[in-house]
């Protein structure tokens, strides 16, 4: 199932509805692996895709790519971007694809008859060539290829809280292993039921 519509439709399947950041998720796939020179369905876990913003874009890159998370195959770096970088782990080479500056004002021009923006913008970015849609340029990874997708298999325990840590995600503190959280603080910090009281309420 490669072609634009079938892709469309499955995606639409997930939210109930289409909506041009879905589209311009299964455009941006598509033109990623293009541009790798790789051709869907696209098996094992050759293509990496890293997209800067969770959604339903990112639903249209996966539908587009087949790439998932539970297959670490697909990444979010939430930057608040509509753009992905699609990396070939074979040849190493990356592409960042994203829609262009004007993509929004050309959409408005492709379909002049319709004055609602967003219905116009669903209309166009179906039917516009990459060029008028898209930007691309080949990318450096700064964090290695090996880095990012790390050894699925490796396990330590934090040497502070005790946790266990997977995919080699330790941080290495005077030759002792520490995950993210308390090496460098996390996203949360702990309130109310201490962590024994947690465990006890996740058993029973």
């Amino acid at each position: 199932m490669t072609d634009l519509q079938s892709l469309l439709d499955l995606c639409a399947q997930r939210h109930s509805h289409l909506c041009p950041r879905q589209v311009l998720g299964v455009r941006i796939g598509l033109a990623g692996m293009r541009a790798l020179a790789l051709q869907p369905p696209i098996k094992g876990k050759r293509l990496l895709a890293i997209v800067e913003t969770d959604g339903c874009f990112s639903d249209g890159v996966e539908v587009a790519t087949g790439c998932t998370v539970g297959h670490r195959t697909l990444r979010v770096e939430d930057y608040g971007k509509i753009a992905a970088v699609f990396v070939d782990k074979k040849t190493g080479q990356a592409i960042r694809v994203a829609p262009h500056l004007h993509a929004r004002q050309r959409a408005s021009a492709h379909i002049t008859g319709e004055p609602r923006h967003y219905f116009a913008q669903l209309q166009a970015y179906q039917i516009m060539s990459d060029d008028e849609l898209l930007m691309m340029q080949g990318v450096h990874l700064t964090t290695p290829i090996k880095a990012i997708v790390s050894r699925a298999g490796r396990r330590v325990n934090c040497s502070n809280c005790g946790e266990e840590i997977i995919n080699e995600r330790e941080q290495i503190i005077g030759e002792r292993p520490y995950c993210i959280t308390c090496a460098q603080g996390g996203y949360y910090s702990v309130v109310g039921l201490s962590c024994c009281l947690l465990r006890t309420s996740v058993l029973i």
